[in-house]
Formats: C-alpha cells, sequence, structure tokens
C-alpha cells in the first residue's frame, strides 16, 4: 500500500500545489490589473503563468522524486529530465518577465513622448525590440550551456573545447562572416537612429513602411500590401530614402504637361480653392511654376506640402486628378493637342499653288536628252 500511496502523494501533491499556487498568483495579479490599469505590467506578468508553474512543479518534482520510490534503477536518468526542465522552464519565465518589464518601460515612454516626438517614439520601439532579442538569445545560449553541463561528458570535454576556443572562433567567424556582419549591422541600426519601425523609405525603386526588424534581416510593405524582406547590412553598406527621418513633413510634386496657351494665373488660383478643400494638405505652402517647355508643350509644376508621406499621396493624387478635369471642363484649349491640320502646298512657277500630281506626272527633274546627233 505504501508503494502506492507515496509516489501519488508525492507527484500528486506536488502537481497540486502547483495549480493552487498558479491559481492564486494569477489571481493576485488580475486584481492588480484592475487597480492600476494605468500600467499594463500586471496584464503582461499574466502572460508568465505558465512558464512559472512548470518551474513550480518542475522544482518541487525534482526536491521530492527521491521519496517517491518510482523507478528506483531510473532515478538518475529521471532526476537529469527534471533538472532540464527547470532549466529551460525558468529561461522561459526570465524572458517573460523581461519581456513584461520593457515592454512595460516602452508604454509609458510612448504615452509621454508621442505627440511631442513620433520619430523618437519609433526609435525607441526599434532598440527594444532588438535588445529584447539579444535578451533572448544570450538566456537560450546560457540555458543550453546549463544544461549541456549537466552531462558528466561535457564537463570532462571543457577543458578541451576552452583549449580549442579560439582556433574555433576564427574558423566560426570565416564560416559566419555575413550572419555576424548582418547581427554588427542590426545593432548599428538599433542604436544609429538610421531606420526605424514605421519609418517610411524607399528600397531599390519600392516605397513602403518598415514593418520589421531583427538582428539579421528586414521587412519593408509596400503600399501594394507586400513585403520585401532583405538583410539589415543593405541598410547600412547602401543609400535608400528615408522620408521619416527628422521631421515627417514633406513636400509633394505634381506635374502636367500642357499647351503653351495653358491660363497660368488661372490655374494658380484653382490650386489653392484645390488645397483648401483637401484635407490632407497641411495649409504649409504651395507653388506653380513652368519648369520646362518643348515645341508643343510646357512642363508645369506644382508644388504642395502634407504632415507626412501618407497625406503627401493624398494631396498629389487628388490635385493632380481634379486639375486636369477642371481644365478639360473650363479650359480644353489648354491640354495638350496633336495637329492634324493639312500642310500648306509648294507653289508653282508662276507663283500660284497646284494640286499634288501622281509619281507618274511628276516633272523630270533633269533634262531629256534629244534625238538628233551631234
Amino acid at each position: 500500500m505504501e508503494t502506492i500511496l507515496r509516489p501519488l502523494i508525492v507527484v500528486g501533491g506536488s502537481v497540486l500545489f502547483t495549480l493552487v499556487i498558479g491559481w492564486a498568483t494569477d489571481l493576485l495579479l488580475r486584481k492588480a490589473d484592475e487597480r492600476h490599469p494605468e500600467t499594463p505590467l500586471w496584464g503582461l506578468l499574466r502572460r508568465a503563468r505558465i512558464p512559472y508553474q512548470v518551474v513550480l512543479c518542475a522544482a518541487l518534482l525534482r526536491g521530492s522524486y527521491d521519496e517517491a520510490g518510482l523507478l528506483e534503477g531510473r532515478q538518475a536518468g529521471v532526476g537529469r529530465t527534471l533538472t532540464l526542465v527547470l532549466i529551460g522552464s525558468a529561461a522561459w519565465l526570465v524572458i517573460r518577465i523581461t519581456a513584461a518589464v520593457v515592454e512595460t518601460s516602452y508604454s509609458r515612454y510612448a504615452q509621454a513622448h508621442a505627440q511631442r516626438d513620433p520619430a523618437r517614439v519609433r526609435r525607441v520601439r526599434t532598440q527594444v525590440s532588438l535588445i529584447m532579442r539579444v535578451v533572448s538569445a544570450v538566456v537560450g545560449v546560457v540555458a543550453a550551456a546549463s544544461m549541456l553541463l549537466t552531462f558528466p561528458d561535457m564537463r570532462a570535454a571543457g577543458a578541451s573545447l576552452l583549449a580549442s576556443a579560439g582556433v574555433l572562433g576564427i574558423v566560426a567567424g570565416i564560416a559566419a562572416q555575413s550572419t555576424l556582419g548582418n547581427l554588427f549591422a542590426g545593432l548599428q541600426i538599433a542604436f544609429g537612429d538610421m531606420v526605424r519601425l514605421g519609418d517610411t523609405v524607399v528600397v531599390n525603386g519600392e516605397w513602403g513602411t518598415v514593418e520589421e526588424i531583427t538582428l539579421t534581416f528586414l521587412t519593408v510593405r509596400t503600399w501594394d500590401e507586400r513585403r520585401i524582406t532583405m538583410p539589415v547590412s543593405y541598410f547600412t553598406s547602401k543609400p535608400f530614402e528615408n522620408w521619416s527621418r527628422g521631421t515627417p513633413q514633406m513636400t509633394g510634386v505634381v506635374y502636367w504637361h500642357l499647351d503653351h496657351s495653358a491660363p497660368l494665373d488661372a490655374m494658380r488660383e484653382r490650386l489653392r480653392d484645390i488645397l483648401r478643400g483637401c484635407p490632407a494638405w497641411d495649409g504649409r505652402a504651395y507653388n506653380l511654376t513652368v519648369t520646362d517647355t518643348t515645341p508643343s508643350t510646357m512642363q508645369v509644376r506644382a508644388l504642395v506640402t502634407a504632415k507626412d508621406a501618407d497625406d503627401i499621396w493624398t494631396v498629389r493624387v487628388e490635385v493632380r486628378e481634379r486639375m486636369i478635369r477642371w481644365l478639360a471642363d473650363e479650359h480644353p484649349y489648354a491640354l495638350p493637342r496633336v495637329s492634324t491640320a493639312q500642310a500648306p502646298r509648294r507653289p508653282d512657277h508662276d507663283g500660284l499653288p497646284h494640286a499634288r500630281r501622281a509619281p507618274d506626272e511628276e516633272p523630270h527633274r533633269f533634262p531629256r536628252r534629244s534625238g538628233k546627233s551631234l
């Protein structure tokens, strides 16, 4: 009877104690979250309840398993397994708690500076994301090393691994040159403020928004919902356009190719009226000038302003469409035309124009030879 009750009490008691403690902790976090809605810390800490319970259960079983008397011939293997579970769940718990604390700090910072300096908030968000990835990687490596050290054979091989660490480091550096380059480029982007999450960029002629930044790659979401993924080393070695650098305010350009008789003064007044009726225009400035001319048309350019890249696109397309529609309705002569009038006819020898002859009726360009002999 004792052989049945002892394992049941040890294992069942550990599991039951874990569930009770986990339920009580979750209840306390829920109450704290309801009392303090100004901070998301307590709600974020609730995400760590699963690794918390796993750590608690593994620790209880690891400390009391010898008393259970189960699998007496395999106690060493079971104990090592519980140790591995404990190390892995502890690393998981550390990552979750760290993420909750960092996310709470960022939320407070974003609420305080979102209106005054949105560019700085995006930069901090980029740094926080990359820092969390670095922390996760470091904790994972430490956890994996701790798991390996639980095996006696790995401890014996530690001396030889340390002795050959220099050679292995050189070989690994050469083999993973591109990976290490991207890793350091990711850290440079995070703390060099070159590109941030949410920035509007133009890369290889593609316009889009930075959606994700990791230690090795960066994802740009284009205006047509495509995703362009490229190594972060691209942004440290090649030029690219960052429309969100500094202030988000932008100036846009709209071109028209019109006839030389286009009413420029009326177009300037019409541009002013269009912009006043466009909510995306920020009211800073506008202008309309002739920038180029050809034998048949002239190039008219309008400059408009907006508070960010999205609004400048809206202003440009609305100005272009409404101006063309207004010209077509009110001043159709201002649109480019292709001349289809008949060219003036060449005058004859007597000064009067003549009809065009057929090819076989064309006058001879050279005098005919006479049939008389010399």
